[in-house]
């Protein structure tokens, strides 16, 4: 019998995967797995438990939570050479930017299908300096909102706490000076926000990068520079209508390796997670992990 280990965040979203989890284990049961269940209590208590996992042992991995539980799964795979085993990912966060981009159910039938039926693609990650991230790495506007909502009003309010805590932040936010550097070119401007996006989609929204893949090798870089109120409307005009990338207050581009400086005290998001400081070196590892699909 093939074993598997499932990885649950209990505290994710609604808090009603550990509702479920009976008819998870045993469609997966049928489905011819030994299920071994980890329950994550605690911080760094997923990087404990994968570290000393003999990388032998596991046929499949499952995580379930959101885009932070699944970042910190990628990088215990990649940190510790179990990116060889497959990943089944099981959207119960607030946020479920990279599942959404893989149409991933989060019922318990249809997500045990999926395993069931065996289909695996391999998919890119990013670098940043130290850190492994699988979504996106954001900086300035709106990019460390996850870390600064409140738990509470979070659980009330679900994915609409991002937005009014974003709301919030505009008022007092100012843009900050950016050196980026690609492989083509040298951009030195104020940028209000930058993505750098494996998936099309973040915080939500699912079109920030309408060509993006997650298996070219390649990421989307997407900046927006010191827009201001007075050309948000047009933006958001255009972003409606698929255009909003030939704005000229829009830098896009997609390169394999990007670094962005900048003189101010600084750090980036990663998936919902809180990253590195500034100057960072991103690099795109090609095929660097194995997930279940529909």
């Amino acid at each position: 019998m093939k074993k598997l280990k499932l990885i649950y965040n209990p505290y994710s979203g609604d808090k009603t995967f550990k509702f479920d989890l009976d008819i998870y284990v045993t469609n997966l049961q049928k489905a011819g797995y030994e299920v071994h269940l980890f329950r994550s209590i605690e911080q760094g208590d997923i990087e404990a438990h994968l570290k000393d996992i003999d990388k032998n042992y596991y046929d499949a991995f499952i995580v379930s939570g959101g885009d932070g539980t699944i970042n910190i799964v990628v990088n215990c795979l990649m940190k510790y050479s179990l990116n060889h085993i497959p990943l089944a990912i099981i959207p119960s966060g607030t946020a479920n930017d990279f599942a959404r981009f893989l149409k991933l159910p989060k019922e318990p039938d249809d997500a045990c299908d999926i395993i069931a039926n065996n289909k695996i693609i391999s998919v890119d990650v990013g670098l940043c300096n130290d850190k492994y991230f699988i979504n996106v790495c954001a900086g300035g506007l709106f990019a460390n909102v996850s870390e600064k909502i409140d738990k509470n009003f979070k659980e009330a309010l679900g994915k609409f706490a991002y937005y009014i805590k974003a709301l919030q932040e505009m008022h007092t936010y100012k843009p900050i000076n950016l050196r980026i550097i690609n492989s083509k070119e040298i951009i030195e401007d104020k940028f209000d926000l930058f993505l750098v996006l494996n998936s099309s989609g973040t915080g939500s929204i699912k079109n920030l990068s309408p060509t993006a893949s997650i298996s070219d090798g390649y990421f989307d870089f997407v900046g927006f520079r010191n827009v201001g109120i007075t050309n948000l409307p047009s933006i958001v005009i255009k972003f409606l209508k698929g255009e909003y990338l030939e704005h000229d207050k829009v830098l896009f581009f997609q390169d394999k390796k990007i670094t962005i400086e900048s003189l101010e005290d600084i750090s980036c998001d990663l998936d919902g997670e809180k990253g590195e400081k500034l100057p960072i070196t991103i690099e795109n590892i090609p095929n660097a992990i194995k997930i279940f699909v529909k």
